[in-house]
């Protein structure tokens, strides 16, 4: 089941933060031969979207990912509510939810 966990994004700005993956019993999940995504989305069933950039932690075996998104795509999203997922993709093809949940778009000012 994927941890709920909201998070503002400043529009115009640059964003990132780290996730640590952890299993059931609280250890930290070697992420070596995983790919991530994830985006955002307006709603659930909207056909637009914008990816967060993903990156492992070095070694992998830190069981960080890092999301970030630049102020170049920061700026392009309306100011809004929106909803979100971060996904990992094992080497033998199984995917699980790391985190979801809703992502708030403060609007800029200066430009």
């Amino acid at each position: 089941m994927a941890a709920k966990a909201n998070i503002v994004i400043d529009q115009g700005a640059d964003f990132s933060t780290t996730i640590t993956v952890t299993d059931d019993a609280g250890d930290v999940v070697d992420l070596t031969g995983y790919t991530s995504s994830g985006q955002i989305r307006k709603h659930y069933t909207s056909n637009t979207s914008f990816d967060f950039t993903m990156s492992f932690g070095v070694p992998r075996s830190t069981g960080q990912l890092t999301l970030s998104m630049g102020r170049a795509v920061t700026s392009t999203i309306e100011a809004g509510r929106y909803v979100y997922d971060v996904e990992i993709t094992s080497s033998a093809n199984t995917r699980s939810r790391l985190v979801e949940g809703i992502a708030t778009i403060t609007p800029e000012v200066t430009r």
